[in-house]
Protein backbone atom coordinates (compact mmCIF):
# COMPACT_ATOMS: atom_id res chain seq x y z
CA UNK A 1 0.00 0.00 0.00
CA UNK A 2 1.32 3.34 -0.65
CA UNK A 3 0.42 5.31 1.58
CA UNK A 4 1.98 8.79 3.08
CA UNK A 5 1.97 8.33 6.32
CA UNK A 6 1.21 11.32 9.26
CA UNK A 7 0.95 10.03 12.82
CA UNK A 8 -1.92 10.51 14.88
CA UNK A 9 -1.45 9.25 18.55
CA UNK A 10 -3.49 6.44 20.18
CA UNK A 11 -3.03 5.57 23.48
CA UNK A 12 -2.95 1.91 23.90
CA UNK A 13 -5.73 0.88 27.54
CA UNK A 14 -4.12 -2.31 29.38
CA UNK A 15 -6.58 -4.92 29.04
CA UNK A 16 -7.63 -7.29 31.77
CA UNK A 17 -9.95 -10.07 30.24
CA UNK A 18 -8.32 -13.09 31.18
CA UNK A 19 -9.21 -14.60 27.76
CA UNK A 20 -7.02 -12.31 25.95
CA UNK A 21 -4.62 -14.04 24.15
CA UNK A 22 -2.75 -10.96 22.53
CA UNK A 23 -0.88 -8.12 24.18
CA UNK A 24 -0.02 -5.35 21.64
CA UNK A 25 3.35 -3.67 21.94
CA UNK A 26 4.03 -0.27 22.07
CA UNK A 27 1.86 2.79 22.93
CA UNK A 28 1.32 4.52 19.98
CA UNK A 29 -0.54 3.61 16.70
CA UNK A 30 0.10 5.68 13.50
CA UNK A 31 -1.42 5.56 10.34
CA UNK A 32 0.89 3.29 9.04
CA UNK A 33 0.14 0.72 12.31
CA UNK A 34 -3.84 1.56 11.58
CA UNK A 35 -2.79 0.27 7.64
CA UNK A 36 -0.82 -2.44 8.72
CA UNK A 37 -4.10 -4.00 10.35
CA UNK A 38 -6.60 -3.27 8.33
CA UNK A 39 -4.58 -4.56 4.94
CA UNK A 40 -3.81 -7.87 7.36
CA UNK A 41 -7.56 -8.10 8.07
CA UNK A 42 -8.54 -7.82 4.96
CA UNK A 43 -5.67 -10.44 3.44
CA UNK A 44 -6.78 -12.68 6.31
CA UNK A 45 -10.51 -12.61 5.23
CA UNK A 46 -9.64 -13.07 1.51
CA UNK A 47 -7.42 -16.31 1.65
CA UNK A 48 -10.28 -17.75 3.94
CA UNK A 49 -13.44 -16.47 2.22
CA UNK A 50 -15.77 -19.13 1.43
CA UNK A 51 -19.39 -19.12 0.78
CA UNK A 52 -22.06 -21.63 -0.41
CA UNK A 53 -23.91 -22.48 -3.69
CA UNK A 54 -26.31 -24.47 -1.61
CA UNK A 55 -28.36 -24.55 1.45
CA UNK A 56 -28.87 -21.24 3.30
CA UNK A 57 -27.78 -18.86 0.87
CA UNK A 58 -29.62 -16.32 2.78
CA UNK A 59 -26.60 -16.30 5.45
CA UNK A 60 -23.81 -17.96 3.76
CA UNK A 61 -24.77 -17.14 0.00
CA UNK A 62 -22.20 -14.82 -2.24
CA UNK A 63 -24.54 -12.27 -2.01
CA UNK A 64 -26.17 -12.89 1.46
CA UNK A 65 -26.17 -10.40 4.05
CA UNK A 66 -23.11 -11.40 5.63
CA UNK A 67 -20.38 -11.15 2.55
CA UNK A 68 -22.24 -8.01 1.35
CA UNK A 69 -21.13 -6.18 4.85
CA UNK A 70 -17.45 -7.40 4.30
CA UNK A 71 -17.83 -6.69 0.63
CA UNK A 72 -18.51 -3.05 1.73
CA UNK A 73 -15.94 -2.77 4.33
CA UNK A 74 -13.25 -3.96 1.66
CA UNK A 75 -14.57 -1.36 -0.78
CA UNK A 76 -13.99 1.61 1.85
CA UNK A 77 -10.69 0.17 2.26
CA UNK A 78 -9.92 -0.48 -1.34
CA UNK A 79 -11.02 3.00 -1.82
CA UNK A 80 -9.08 4.59 0.71
CA UNK A 81 -5.80 2.65 0.43
CA UNK A 82 -6.00 2.08 -3.91
CA UNK A 83 -5.59 -1.48 -3.44
CA UNK A 84 -6.18 -2.70 -6.96
CA UNK A 85 -5.91 -6.60 -5.31
CA UNK A 86 -8.97 -6.15 -3.09
CA UNK A 87 -10.88 -3.94 -6.34
CA UNK A 88 -9.66 -6.99 -8.56
CA UNK A 89 -11.58 -9.49 -6.18
CA UNK A 90 -14.75 -7.67 -5.37
CA UNK A 91 -15.22 -7.02 -9.58
CA UNK A 92 -14.63 -10.89 -9.67
CA UNK A 93 -17.16 -11.02 -6.84
CA UNK A 94 -19.58 -9.06 -8.86
CA UNK A 95 -19.19 -10.78 -11.77
CA UNK A 96 -19.74 -14.02 -10.63
CA UNK A 97 -22.76 -13.49 -9.21
CA UNK A 98 -23.84 -11.08 -12.30
CA UNK A 99 -24.59 -8.35 -9.93
CA UNK A 100 -28.04 -9.95 -8.95
CA UNK A 101 -30.15 -9.10 -6.30
CA UNK A 102 -30.79 -12.62 -4.64
CA UNK A 103 -34.15 -13.34 -5.35
CA UNK A 104 -34.92 -17.29 -5.24
CA UNK A 105 -34.07 -18.16 -1.47
CA UNK A 106 -36.77 -20.33 0.07
CA UNK A 107 -36.53 -19.38 3.44
CA UNK A 108 -38.87 -16.45 2.83
CA UNK A 109 -40.69 -17.24 -0.20
CA UNK A 110 -43.43 -15.07 0.64
CA UNK A 111 -41.13 -12.03 1.28
CA UNK A 112 -37.86 -12.79 -1.35
CA UNK A 113 -38.13 -9.74 -2.94
CA UNK A 114 -38.74 -7.10 -0.14
CA UNK A 115 -36.05 -9.23 2.68
CA UNK A 116 -33.69 -6.00 3.51
CA UNK A 117 -31.27 -7.96 4.15
CA UNK A 118 -31.33 -9.21 0.36
CA UNK A 119 -30.39 -5.61 -0.38
CA UNK A 120 -27.33 -5.12 1.96
CA UNK A 121 -25.43 -6.21 -1.45
CA UNK A 122 -27.04 -3.34 -3.43
CA UNK A 123 -24.37 -1.26 -1.68
CA UNK A 124 -21.62 -2.84 -2.77
CA UNK A 125 -22.52 -3.01 -6.81
CA UNK A 126 -23.78 0.83 -6.54
CA UNK A 127 -20.25 1.73 -5.16
CA UNK A 128 -18.23 -0.79 -7.98
CA UNK A 129 -20.87 1.45 -10.31
CA UNK A 130 -19.43 4.67 -9.55
CA UNK A 131 -15.87 3.31 -9.80
CA UNK A 132 -16.65 1.23 -13.09
CA UNK A 133 -19.58 3.19 -14.64
CA UNK A 134 -20.71 -0.54 -16.14
CA UNK A 135 -24.81 -0.10 -15.63
CA UNK A 136 -24.79 -3.44 -15.22
CA UNK A 137 -23.41 -3.12 -12.04
CA UNK A 138 -26.57 -1.63 -10.85
CA UNK A 139 -28.98 -2.73 -13.02
CA UNK A 140 -30.53 -5.40 -10.66
CA UNK A 141 -30.17 -2.95 -7.69
CA UNK A 142 -32.13 -0.45 -9.80
CA UNK A 143 -34.62 -2.91 -10.94
CA UNK A 144 -35.20 -4.59 -7.46
CA UNK A 145 -35.93 -0.87 -5.74
CA UNK A 146 -38.47 -0.01 -8.63
CA UNK A 147 -40.55 -2.83 -8.09
CA UNK A 148 -40.65 -2.34 -4.41
CA UNK A 149 -41.70 0.98 -4.70
CA UNK A 150 -43.86 0.21 -7.46
CA UNK A 151 -45.53 -2.26 -4.88
CA UNK A 152 -45.80 -1.15 -1.19
CA UNK A 153 -44.69 -3.73 1.20
CA UNK A 154 -47.18 -4.76 3.75
CA UNK A 155 -46.88 -2.05 6.67
CA UNK A 156 -47.72 -4.27 9.70
CA UNK A 157 -44.69 -3.91 12.31
CA UNK A 158 -44.71 -7.25 13.42
CA UNK A 159 -41.37 -9.29 13.77
CA UNK A 160 -43.12 -11.85 11.37
CA UNK A 161 -43.80 -9.57 8.48
CA UNK A 162 -40.46 -9.13 6.28
CA UNK A 163 -41.88 -7.14 4.13
CA UNK A 164 -41.21 -3.85 6.07
CA UNK A 165 -38.14 -3.38 8.26
CA UNK A 166 -39.87 -4.74 11.20
CA UNK A 167 -36.23 -6.10 12.66
CA UNK A 168 -33.27 -3.11 13.61
CA UNK A 169 -30.80 -4.66 11.41
CA UNK A 170 -32.81 -3.87 8.19
CA UNK A 171 -31.86 -0.11 8.69
CA UNK A 172 -28.27 -1.09 8.05
CA UNK A 173 -28.95 -3.46 5.35
CA UNK A 174 -31.81 -1.70 3.06
CA UNK A 175 -32.01 2.59 3.49
CA UNK A 176 -28.28 2.89 2.50
CA UNK A 177 -29.16 1.35 -1.40
CA UNK A 178 -31.83 3.53 -1.12
CA UNK A 179 -30.06 6.75 -1.09
CA UNK A 180 -26.90 5.80 -2.68
CA UNK A 181 -29.13 5.27 -5.50
CA UNK A 182 -30.78 8.46 -5.13
CA UNK A 183 -27.35 9.85 -5.23
CA UNK A 184 -26.54 8.32 -8.58
CA UNK A 185 -29.71 8.18 -10.31
CA UNK A 186 -31.17 11.74 -9.07
CA UNK A 187 -34.59 9.54 -8.27
CA UNK A 188 -35.54 11.66 -5.36
CA UNK A 189 -38.85 9.09 -4.83
CA UNK A 190 -36.18 6.75 -3.62
CA UNK A 191 -35.40 9.26 -0.72
CA UNK A 192 -38.86 9.65 0.26
CA UNK A 193 -39.69 5.71 -0.04
CA UNK A 194 -36.90 5.45 2.29
CA UNK A 195 -37.48 8.13 4.95
CA UNK A 196 -41.09 6.94 5.27
CA UNK A 197 -40.04 3.79 5.95
CA UNK A 198 -36.76 4.05 8.21
CA UNK A 199 -39.14 6.63 10.52
CA UNK A 200 -42.17 3.73 10.50
CA UNK A 201 -39.15 1.81 12.09
CA UNK A 202 -38.05 4.18 14.59
CA UNK A 203 -41.19 5.14 15.75
CA UNK A 204 -41.80 1.27 16.27
CA UNK A 205 -38.70 0.17 17.80
CA UNK A 206 -36.87 3.12 19.08
CA UNK A 207 -37.27 3.37 23.44
CA UNK A 208 -37.25 6.60 23.97
CA UNK A 209 -37.00 6.45 27.28
CA UNK A 210 -33.61 3.99 26.96
CA UNK A 211 -32.95 5.86 23.61
CA UNK A 212 -31.99 2.79 22.30
CA UNK A 213 -33.66 0.48 18.93
CA UNK A 214 -35.36 -2.63 20.35
CA UNK A 215 -34.43 -5.50 18.08
CA UNK A 216 -37.77 -6.23 16.91
CA UNK A 217 -41.03 -5.94 19.06
CA UNK A 218 -40.64 -9.59 20.79
CA UNK A 219 -38.22 -7.98 22.86
CA UNK A 220 -40.59 -5.36 24.11
CA UNK A 221 -41.16 -7.21 27.20
CA UNK A 222 -38.48 -9.52 27.68
CA UNK A 223 -35.87 -8.60 30.71
CA UNK A 224 -32.17 -9.35 31.27
CA UNK A 225 -30.79 -10.87 34.18
CA UNK A 226 -30.17 -7.70 35.66
CA UNK A 227 -34.15 -6.79 35.44
CA UNK A 228 -32.89 -4.58 32.69
CA UNK A 229 -34.17 -4.37 29.09
CA UNK A 230 -32.96 -6.32 26.20
CA UNK A 231 -30.91 -3.95 23.83
CA UNK A 232 -28.81 -5.74 21.84
CA UNK A 233 -25.26 -4.42 21.30
CA UNK A 234 -24.69 -5.04 17.33
CA UNK A 235 -28.43 -4.40 16.36
CA UNK A 236 -27.67 -0.82 18.11
CA UNK A 237 -24.24 -0.66 15.97
CA UNK A 238 -26.52 -1.45 12.78
CA UNK A 239 -28.65 1.35 13.54
CA UNK A 240 -25.55 3.63 13.90
CA UNK A 241 -23.38 2.69 10.58
CA UNK A 242 -26.63 2.67 8.84
CA UNK A 243 -27.27 6.12 9.82
CA UNK A 244 -23.67 6.62 8.40
CA UNK A 245 -24.57 4.92 5.32
CA UNK A 246 -27.09 7.17 4.15
CA UNK A 247 -25.62 10.33 5.29
CA UNK A 248 -23.00 9.78 2.79
CA UNK A 249 -24.99 10.04 0.26
CA UNK A 250 -27.56 12.31 1.40
CA UNK A 251 -26.94 15.88 0.08
CA UNK A 252 -25.68 18.68 2.36
CA UNK A 253 -28.73 20.62 1.94
CA UNK A 254 -30.83 17.58 1.96
CA UNK A 255 -34.13 18.30 3.41
CA UNK A 256 -33.93 14.47 4.75
CA UNK A 257 -30.29 15.09 6.67
CA UNK A 258 -30.98 16.40 9.61
CA UNK A 259 -33.37 14.30 10.99
CA UNK A 260 -30.24 11.54 10.37
CA UNK A 261 -27.74 13.49 12.03
CA UNK A 262 -29.84 14.42 14.97
CA UNK A 263 -30.16 10.66 15.38
CA UNK A 264 -26.76 9.95 15.22
CA UNK A 265 -26.34 12.61 17.84
CA UNK A 266 -28.54 11.50 20.15
CA UNK A 267 -27.52 7.34 20.07
CA UNK A 268 -23.93 8.29 19.76
CA UNK A 269 -24.51 10.23 23.42
CA UNK A 270 -26.21 7.18 24.94
CA UNK A 271 -23.58 4.65 23.26
CA UNK A 272 -20.22 6.20 24.75
CA UNK A 273 -21.85 5.54 27.95
CA UNK A 274 -22.27 2.31 27.75
CA UNK A 275 -18.39 1.83 26.00
CA UNK A 276 -16.33 -0.62 28.65
CA UNK A 277 -13.09 0.46 30.15
CA UNK A 278 -11.42 -1.10 27.76
CA UNK A 279 -13.18 0.23 24.83
CA UNK A 280 -15.48 -2.43 23.77
CA UNK A 281 -19.04 -2.58 23.77
CA UNK A 282 -20.70 -5.84 25.07
CA UNK A 283 -23.31 -8.13 23.43
CA UNK A 284 -25.80 -7.11 25.73
CA UNK A 285 -25.80 -3.14 26.17
CA UNK A 286 -27.51 -2.84 29.52
CA UNK A 287 -26.05 -6.15 31.33
CA UNK A 288 -22.50 -6.28 30.06
CA UNK A 289 -22.18 -8.61 33.68
CA UNK A 290 -23.75 -11.32 31.58
CA UNK A 291 -22.37 -11.25 28.83
CA UNK A 292 -18.77 -10.05 30.07
CA UNK A 293 -16.72 -11.46 26.83
CA UNK A 294 -15.98 -8.05 24.42
CA UNK A 295 -18.39 -8.17 21.05
CA UNK A 296 -16.28 -6.87 18.06
CA UNK A 297 -18.59 -6.28 15.26
CA UNK A 298 -20.99 -4.10 18.08
CA UNK A 299 -17.90 -2.17 18.81
CA UNK A 300 -16.50 -2.02 15.13
CA UNK A 301 -20.04 -0.92 13.66
CA UNK A 302 -20.18 1.95 16.83
CA UNK A 303 -16.86 3.18 16.83
CA UNK A 304 -17.48 3.41 12.88
CA UNK A 305 -19.72 6.09 13.36
CA UNK A 306 -18.66 8.00 16.17
CA UNK A 307 -15.86 8.45 13.75
CA UNK A 308 -17.60 9.17 10.96
CA UNK A 309 -19.96 11.33 13.12
CA UNK A 310 -16.31 13.77 14.12
CA UNK A 311 -15.18 13.54 10.43
CA UNK A 312 -17.78 15.19 9.33
CA UNK A 313 -18.32 17.32 12.19
CA UNK A 314 -21.34 16.08 13.43
CA UNK A 315 -20.12 14.80 16.56
CA UNK A 316 -17.63 17.15 18.49
CA UNK A 317 -14.45 15.52 18.51
CA UNK A 318 -13.51 16.54 21.93
CA UNK A 319 -16.78 14.49 23.07
CA UNK A 320 -16.32 11.60 21.13
CA UNK A 321 -12.66 11.11 20.27
CA UNK A 322 -11.60 8.98 23.29
CA UNK A 323 -14.12 6.73 22.63
CA UNK A 324 -13.07 6.21 19.21
CA UNK A 325 -9.25 6.14 20.09
CA UNK A 326 -10.61 3.06 23.20
CA UNK A 327 -12.95 1.69 20.38
CA UNK A 328 -10.00 1.48 17.54
CA UNK A 329 -7.19 0.12 20.46
CA UNK A 330 -9.69 -2.54 21.70
CA UNK A 331 -10.60 -3.87 18.07
CA UNK A 332 -6.46 -4.18 17.31
CA UNK A 333 -6.21 -5.94 20.40
CA UNK A 334 -8.32 -8.74 19.16
CA UNK A 335 -6.54 -9.37 16.05
CA UNK A 336 -4.63 -12.60 16.20
CA UNK A 337 -0.77 -12.47 14.26
CA UNK A 338 -2.12 -13.87 11.01
CA UNK A 339 -5.27 -11.26 11.09
CA UNK A 340 -8.10 -13.20 12.41
CA UNK A 341 -10.39 -10.63 14.04
CA UNK A 342 -11.81 -13.05 17.06
CA UNK A 343 -15.06 -12.29 19.49
CA UNK A 344 -17.47 -11.93 16.81
CA UNK A 345 -21.12 -12.82 17.83
CA UNK A 346 -22.21 -15.60 15.09
CA UNK A 347 -25.13 -14.81 13.74
CA UNK A 348 -28.41 -13.83 15.63
CA UNK A 349 -31.21 -11.57 16.86
CA UNK A 350 -30.34 -10.77 20.71
CA UNK A 351 -27.15 -10.77 22.76
CA UNK A 352 -25.06 -14.03 23.32
CA UNK A 353 -21.63 -14.96 24.81
CA UNK A 354 -18.57 -14.56 22.74
CA UNK A 355 -15.54 -16.32 22.57
CA UNK A 356 -11.89 -15.51 21.12
CA UNK A 357 -12.02 -18.09 18.69
CA UNK A 358 -15.40 -16.36 16.75
CA UNK A 359 -15.32 -14.59 13.34
CA UNK A 360 -17.41 -13.65 10.87
CA UNK A 361 -17.10 -12.07 7.34
CA UNK A 362 -19.38 -9.19 8.44
CA UNK A 363 -17.30 -8.47 12.10
CA UNK A 364 -14.26 -8.19 9.37
CA UNK A 365 -16.37 -6.01 7.37
CA UNK A 366 -17.31 -3.56 10.14
CA UNK A 367 -13.86 -3.90 11.10
CA UNK A 368 -12.70 -2.55 8.05
CA UNK A 369 -15.25 0.28 7.99
CA UNK A 370 -14.46 1.82 11.11
CA UNK A 371 -10.67 1.49 10.36
CA UNK A 372 -10.89 3.37 7.12
CA UNK A 373 -12.98 6.38 9.07
CA UNK A 374 -10.23 5.95 12.00
CA UNK A 375 -7.63 6.51 9.90
CA UNK A 376 -9.00 9.97 8.30
CA UNK A 377 -9.18 10.82 11.90
CA UNK A 378 -5.55 9.99 12.14
CA UNK A 379 -5.08 12.73 9.41
CA UNK A 380 -7.39 15.32 10.15
CA UNK A 381 -5.74 15.23 13.95
CA UNK A 382 -2.77 15.25 13.09
CA UNK A 383 0.28 15.64 15.86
Amino acid sequence: MNIYIKVFIFFFPYFSYPAFAYEKPGKVSSQCEINNYLSKVADWQIDHFTYQKNGNLHDYGIDAWTNAVLYVGMAEWAKLSGDTVIYNWLKNIGEENAWQIPSNFKRYPKYKLYHADELCVGQFYLEMYSIYNDSLMMASTRERIQWIMSNPPDADMSNKNKQSWTWCDALFMAPPVYARLARLSGDDSCLAFMDEHFKATYNYLYDKKEDLFFRDDSYFTKEEANGKKVFWGRGNGWVMAGIVNILKYLPQDSAYRSYYESLLKKLGKRLIKQQDKNGFWHASLLDAKSYPSPETSATALITYALAFGINNNILKGKDYLPAVQKGWNALVSVVDNDGKLGFVQPIGADPKEVTQEMTAVYGVGAFLLAGTEVYKLAERFEQ
